[in-house]
């Protein structure tokens, strides 16, 4: 006879979301299954320390605060976080335009009122960060590498089978598996993704001048340039292209690559050395009718896919991790942590920022990337103005301080 071993929550997916989640119900009080199809990140691997990861991310500090709060914070090495003490956003005017050039927006975080905008640190540092507090946390059982076969809902509860044979059951199932969610298909959660027709280009570089903490980023006719802040006298780019772009950055020497990076960004940071080799993923809008369902919730990029252009997508993901977590630790007197009224909760507080964050990176995608002349000479007038409104722009910002 076939048994089950039963929890309260299962978590499929320990990326950076999932595993944020776990930690956050560290003292909740409820039986934690964590099953991830990878290996463990090498948690010890002296090589690490030796080289940057390509993919980073800027954390806001409502995340921080999120992982703070956990204790992952305090895993991670400060010398490898760089603050973002000021943002300048550049428009696409030049003298095709016959606009002046140097349309602009900057903000700063003495200006917001905070210590920074976002701290910039590497995925692979933060996920190591997050699976140490995990590898310690009493109330979780980590299934890895473990692949998912399938997945069974009940009144009662779910019940979710493994490739190799183990069987989960429990109140409450989590998707945290990415954005080919393959819980939020067996949920039949389902909405057809908007292709950006852009990809992105990631890349880390050294450079011969000092940031100062300072994130760029340039809206241009071929598509939208950052270069973030790294410790030291490194940056990072995210560079969204079209694929044609994408495909001949990636086949550029690595001469030929810093030479193009540098020309599109003006200069602003000279002499260029690439210390990363670039990678590209492609970028997709997508999103759903609702991020639960019987049994169900969904997180992260299984719940939602946005542009990368305001560094946004992984904040948002903490933030559902973040509100999940409140929900599931304060019940009030509903023992079911996979009731059906709490998890309709969940989605009502959740719809609002995702779709607003959703609704911003696509307009403002659609907005520059968009060869209308009058358009242009709108848009970048904007921008002037609204560089000159202190209360405006901290209405822009506040959400992502979040």
């Amino acid at each position: 006879m076939k048994t089950s071993m039963q929890y309260d929550v299962v978590i499929i997916g320990g990326g950076l979301v999932g595993a944020s989640l776990a930690a956050a119900l560290k003292d909740s009080g409820l039986s934690l299954a964590l099953v991830e199809a990878g290996p463990a990140p090498a948690l010890n691997d002296p090589a690490l320390a030796d080289d940057w990861d390509s993919r980073i991310y800027a954390i806001s500090p409502g995340s921080r605060r999120f992982l703070e709060q956990s204790g992952a914070w305090a895993k991670l090495d400060p010398t490898r976080i760089a603050p973002v003490e000021e943002m300048r956003v550049f428009g696409d005017t030049g003298p095709s335009t016959k606009l002046r050039t140097g349309s602009k927006l900057e903000f700063s975080a003495y200006q917001m009122g905070v210590s920074e905008l976002a701290c910039i640190l590497e995925n692979r540092a933060l996920q190591h960060a997050l699976w140490r507090v995990l590898r310690d946390q009493d109330n979780l059982t980590f299934f890895h590498p473990a692949r998912c076969k399938a997945l069974s809902i009940a009144e009662a509860s779910a019940e979710l089978t493994l490739e190799g044979g183990q069987t989960l059951s429990a109140r409450l199932i989590v998707g945290a598996d990415g954005r080919n969610s393959w819980v939020r298909n067996q949920a039949g959660i389902s909405a057809a993704p908007v292709d950006y027709q852009q990809h992105g280009v990631v890349a880390n570089f050294n450079c011969a001048l000092p940031h100062r903490g300072i994130a760029h980023q340039w809206f241009q006719e071929d598509g939208i340039l950052a270069l973030l802040p790294l410790p030291g006298l490194r940056v990072s780019m995210v560079w969204s292209v079209s694929p044609e772009k994408s495909a001949a950055l990636l086949a550029m020497s690595p001469e030929e690559l810093c030479s193009q990076v540098a020309a599109a960004s003006q200069n602003t940071l000279v002499n260029l050395q690439l210390i990363t080799p670039p990678a590209a993923f492609p970028l997709r809008l997508l999103t759903l009718p609702q991020i639960s369902a019987p049994r169900v919730a969904l997180i992260g990029d299984a719940a939602h896919n946005m542009h990368p252009l305001a560094g946004q997508g992984v904040n948002t993901g903490f933030r559902d991790a973040r509100q999940l977590a409140e929900l599931l630790t304060n019940r009030g007197g509903c023992s079911d942590c996979g009731d059906a009224q709490l998890l309709r909760r969940y989605d009502r507080k959740r719809k609002e920022d995702i779709y607003t964050m959703q609704a911003t990176t696509y307009g403002l995608k659609k907005l520059f990337c968009n060869d209308d002349p009058l358009l242009r000479t709108l848009r970048n007038l904007g921008m002037d103005t609204t560089n000159h409104i202190v209360p405006l722009k901290k209405l822009l910002m506040q959400h992502a301080l979040n």
